[in-house]
């Protein structure tokens, strides 16, 4: 068994952008520029976006975080999105998820331009990628094949099982495995809460992508031995034991079911650490575009 260490392959593809772009700023080009928003003070959240401004500090990048209280009206979020998308100077636009109930994520997700959508939630986006076109992937799925990519996993003809069928993780994963490409060509089954006979499907499949939500839901008589298992569940459990009184659990029961894999991805320190990375990636992408690259 092998473990998929986000982290080390993170911390390469920053490595890599730091590098990139230091020779932007020495060719007089422009800084990289991502601007977050984040609403209401919800604990993970903060972490995240936390996380995104540390890591454009460290790699160079110029960032901006907005910040606005829980009650904030749709109307008021949607004209800062707007002001971000005519400034010049920012390259790539992110709201942090969830959002209140008041605010539609829908109309966040439509209001940012496309181009600046560094988070690769637009519609447009979202349609190149399934045509195969250009454009920005969503963070998890493309963190997870860089990942996929650094430890030269063989994907060819595996029969992949995506758990989830979300449209930030699940819909656009199984679409990526299955397109014609060096981390992909595999048979894809997406299931959900209503797919039936979830336990044998996973037992069929080479590689599962767990992205459901629910702490240690895949267990280990759902895994065939050989498997290569994909974490990105991320969830704080409530643990009294813990210094901050919760523990974070992914969706894969780790401890049974790690020893039956060939690869595992970790909670933490898994796809979460790709996520961040890629979206730093698609924030490079966008101001490589503005010259032509």
């Amino acid at each position: 068994m092998q473990i998929l260490d986000g982290k080390l392959v993170a911390q390469a593809v920053k490595d890599d952008l730091k590098k990139k772009v230091a020779a932007l700023k020495q060719a007089g080009k422009k800084t990289p520029h991502l601007a977050a928003i984040l609403v209401g003070n919800n604990g993970a959240s903060e972490t995240y976006v936390a996380s995104k401004v540390k890591t454009c500090e460290e790699i160079g990048y110029a960032s901006t975080l907005i910040r606005f209280e829980e009650s904030v009206a749709e109307a008021t979020l949607l004209k800062k999105i707007q002001e971000l998308n005519d400034d010049t100077e920012v390259d790539g636009i992110l709201v942090q998820l969830p959002l209140p109930g008041q605010i539609s994520e829908e109309k966040v997700i439509n209001t940012i331009v496309a181009e600046k959508d560094v988070d690769g939630f637009h519609p447009s986006n979202i349609g190149k990628m399934v045509q195969g076109q250009p454009a920005y992937i969503p963070a998890t799925p493309y963190g997870i094949l860089l990942l996929l990519e650094h430890y030269k996993i063989e994907t060819k003809g595996k029969h992949a099982v995506v758990i989830g069928r979300s449209n930030i993780v699940g819909r656009p994963m199984s679409i990526l495995l299955s397109q014609n490409s060096s981390t992909g060509n595999c048979t894809v089954t997406l299931c959900h809460s209503y797919t039936k006979n979830l336990k044998e499907l996973c037992l069929q499949a080479d590689i599962i992508v767990a992205a459901l939500g629910k702490p240690e839901f895949l267990t280990a008589d759902m895994v065939k031995e050989g498997a290569i298992v994909i974490d990105v569940g991320i969830t704080r459990v409530e643990d009294k034991t813990k210094k901050k009184g919760y523990a974070i659990k992914g969706d894969v029961a780790y401890e049974t079911v790690a020893p039956k894999c060939s690869y595992i991805t970790p909670v933490p320190g898994g796809v979460g650490a790709m996520t961040i990375a890629a979206l730093m990636q698609n924030t490079y992408q966008s101001v490589l575009r503005q010259y032509g690259g």
